[in-house]
């Protein structure tokens, strides 16, 4: 447990007391490893006296991207990899590894290995002696920047103040050294979560039958002689259509607000759940009952999103009071019909592929029901079989939800140590 007392220093470790060294002082920071406890203040600098910009011999365009080659192709995307090159007029070997900052997404990324520069702007960052090019891109990731105007994200950037101890005690290297190895563990948890859904993916495309078959490859043993699955129109499983797009409250002569009580709409329907980070409206109950009028959306009916996003859909996961808003409908199901099941079916590449195909609109692809009527579906005879296969694939949703909580942790648990392991500025300001 971290001491408050800013002139006695703790030990502090989850797996080693002896670990780290907290502190509270200008320029030091709070947390410190204990062989680094007497190596006095930090320096601080602006970014841009910290750093030169390396000028590659070539950009490669989008259209020279390949999906094989010797070496990779880095531009400010998400993906760290953007294509590869064998063009070798274009790679950029020495000083490596460099610190790489995207222009206009302020996507940082630490490239160790010879690369190219593709088409999009970056700036390639080659650090001065004074500090380690893994202690700055972990640095930086502590202190982002934040998405501004166009063209005044690097001009940011190279104002901003750089705490860093001195590079020859080694206190940089053990700093950037225990950051990445919580990069490498998520990773690690990363591509198990990839795994977990190629897994899924895979064993969908077994489980329902593919186009033009009546029968899935792969089937539980108790209904290998239960028949062939039914064909039929998407619309004649359902029993009512809730769709309340058109409707908002100043045309009920009300207002958003007042209560508690969510709303549903694009926004916040995501694949299997409601996203309550999304802005969202809240109404009041008097709101709802205006709304809603005599329906309601019970546990387990299906949310769908019509457009921006297409496609997206949820089970219904309690039985409060929602207000059905825009861009989505709600399904109702027959009795013959697991809704468990349906949203796996409505979730598969095929359905998924069907309704894009059906589709209108250049960015924002949308249906109507009048063409969301002529999808065709099959499904088991028996409700046990749905069952059991919504089981099977909820089983496989549970884990990749777990999945995905994990590396949350593991990253706020990283956020949390950077804020301890680097100086506060606002701090040392004061």
């Amino acid at each position: 447990m971290m001491n408050e007392k800013p002139d006695r220093d703790v030990a502090m470790s989850d797996d080693d007391n002896s670990s780290f060294i907290t502190h509270h002082s200008p320029l030091i920071p709070r947390l410190r490893f204990p062989e680094f406890r007497e190596a006095g203040e930090w320096n601080e600098d602006k970014l841009v006296n910290l750093i030169s910009i390396v000028t590659p011999p070539k950009k490669l365009l989008s259209e020279e991207y390949f999906e094989e080659g010797k070496y990779p192709v880095i531009d400010q995307s998400q993906s760290f990899i953007c294509g590869w090159t064998n063009d070798q007029s274009a790679i950029i070997r020495d000083n490596l590894p460099l610190v790489i900052f995207g222009d206009h997404t302020c996507v940082l990324k630490l490239v160790a290995d010879p690369f190219a520069q593709g088409a999009d702007g970056i700036k390639i960052l080659k650090t001065r002696r004074v500090i380690e090019p893994q202690f700055l891109f972990q640095y930086l990731q502590s202190n982002p920047v934040v998405m501004e105007s166009y063209k005044r994200h690097f001009s940011t950037l190279k104002e901003k103040l750089v705490t860093f101890p001195e590079i020859i005690s080694g206190e940089q290297q053990k700093i950037a050294d225990c950051l990445s190895s919580i990069d490498a563990l998520i990773t690690a948890h990363s591509q198990k979560l990839d795994a977990l859904k190629a897994h899924k993916k895979g064993l969908m495309q077994q489980l329902f039958p593919r186009e033009g078959e009546t029968v899935p490859r792969l089937r539980f043993p108790e209904f290998r002689d239960a028949g062939e699955w039914e064909g039929n129109c998407f619309y004649n499983l359902l029993d009512d259509v809730l769709d309340f797009r058109g409707r908002t409250p100043k045309k009920l002569g009300m207002d958003w607000g007042g209560g508690d009580i969510v709303s549903l709409s694009a926004n916040n329907v995501k694949n299997g759940y409601i996203d309550f980070k999304a802005e969202c409206n809240l109404g009041s109950k008097e709101l709802h009952e205006k709304w809603m009028g005599k329906v309601s959306l019970d546990q387990g009916d299906i949310v769908f999103t019509m457009e921006a996003p297409l496609g997206n859909a949820l089970l219904v996961p309690d039985s409060k009071p929602y207000i059905l808003s825009q861009r989505v409908v709600a399904f109702k199901t027959k009795r013959g019909v697991n809704n468990g099941f349906l949203i796996q079916l409505i979730w598969s590449s095929q359905f998924q592929s069907e309704i894009t195909k059906l589709s209108t609109g250049s960015t924002a692809k949308g249906i109507s029901q009048k063409t969301l009527k002529k999808i065709k579906v099959s499904l088991p005879k028996k409700k046990e079989e749905q069952q059991k296969i919504a089981n099977c694939l909820a089983s496989i949703d549970a884990l990749i939800t777990a999945q995905g909580k994990k590396i949350e942790a593991v990253k706020v648990y990283k956020k949390g140590l950077m804020q301890q392991l680097f100086p506060v500025l606002d701090e040392v300001r004061g």
